[in-house]
């Protein structure tokens, strides 16, 4: 059973009826919310679009993700300028997908751009990026018209490095393939804190295996695990934030639930959409009682339709879940 391979592309199939998430700027704004001095969670107003970070040392200011046009990037250069003068020298791309990197060509050509070396080398098709991205648009493809490069990062590491900011030593993680082959994870040790991109969601959130199955994904949690013993919170690039070692227990419990049971369904030459029903789906009735009240942090639309929305999206990811696993497991005929 081939169930550790790593696709060197994005999965194209989804789900008959399948709903993503809805990655249009639109409408959201970023707003800021302290985490320790120096040291910013920049949300998005609406979820699911994407979050952001700051983070500010005695001589260089870093930010977390680029957003998903250069009139995003710009929002959020115009954000930390509101909130420091130190000079911005460090972008992090937690994934290469074009939500977290399209703005990277909008960033001054000072700041230096930081990924893995993975997600750097799957930067590589920006047409094909702007396609699979554009299912997620929702109407507004036209925004990647402005997109006209793709703006590669400027260094690249394969484990672990470190960035002096003055006064505060930031840590890039890769700890191996989860939503991606390359997602790299952003930890401030001193608020105990990390940016995970698509890595890691607030526990009770459906991720979204696009590139890559269960068992891979378990162990690059455990890395994480193993690595940072003193994180508190994670901001990811998606919803609300989270307590982290909650979040990495309650994914590792999902896909270590994803694959026994999709296991046992090939096993059984059950079809995929017997394998369907077959799953526990954690999304069936409603959303986590935690992670719906972490919701009260949005106020820019109405709670229940934030929650009703994102209810829907995790029941969608779970189902895009199901079938990738079942594809990778099903033998080749």
């Amino acid at each position: 059973m081939a169930n550790t391979y790593i696709p060197k592309r994005e999965i194209a199939d989804r789900p008959h009826g399948y709903q993503g998430p809805n990655l249009s700027p639109s409408g959201s704004a970023l707003t800021p919310v302290a985490l320790g001095e120096g040291v910013h969670a920049l949300m998005a107003t609406i979820p699911p679009k994407d979050n952001n970070g700051l983070i500010i040392g005695t001589q260089a200011a870093l930010v977390v993700d680029a957003g998903i046009t250069p009139t995003v990037a710009r929002l959020i250069q115009d954000t930390v300028a509101d909130l420091t003068d130190r000079p911005l020298r460090y972008l992090v791309n937690t994934t290469y997908h074009g939500d977290h990197t399209f703005g990277n060509m909008a960033f001054p050509a000072q700041t230096v751009v930081v990924s893995s070396r993975i997600n750097k080398e799957n930067m590589a098709d920006l047409a094909y990026e702007k396609r699979v991205r554009s299912g997620n648009m929702y109407g507004d493809e036209g925004l990647f018209d402005a997109v006209t490069r793709w703006r590669t990062p400027d260094v690249a590491f394969d484990g672990h490095v470190e960035i002096d900011l003055g006064g505060r030593a930031i840590q890039l993680w890769h700890f191996g393939p989860g939503n991606g082959p390359g997602d790299t994870v952003v930890y401030v040790p001193d608020v105990r804190t990390a940016w995970t991109g698509n890595f890691l969601c607030h526990a009770g959130t459906a991720h979204m295996l696009l590139q890559g199955g269960p068992l891979p994904y378990l162990e690059s949690l455990r890395r994480m695990k193993r690595a940072l013993p003193e994180l508190r919170t994670i901001v990811p690039g998606h919803g609300p934030m989270g307590d982290g070692p909650t979040a990495i227990d309650t994914l590792v419990e999902y896909l270590e639930r994803l694959h026994t049971e999709v296991t046992e369904a090939v096993a059984a030459e059950l079809t995929l959409e017997q394998t369907e029903i077959s799953c526990t789906n954690p999304w069936a009735e409603r959303l986590d009682p935690v992670l719906s009240a972490a919701f009260a942090a949005y106020t820019a639309v109405p709670q229940d339709v934030a929650r009703a929305g994102f209810l829907d999206l995790c029941r969608n990811l779970h189902r895009l879940n199901v079938m990738a696993t079942y594809n990778l497991y099903t033998p080749a005929e």
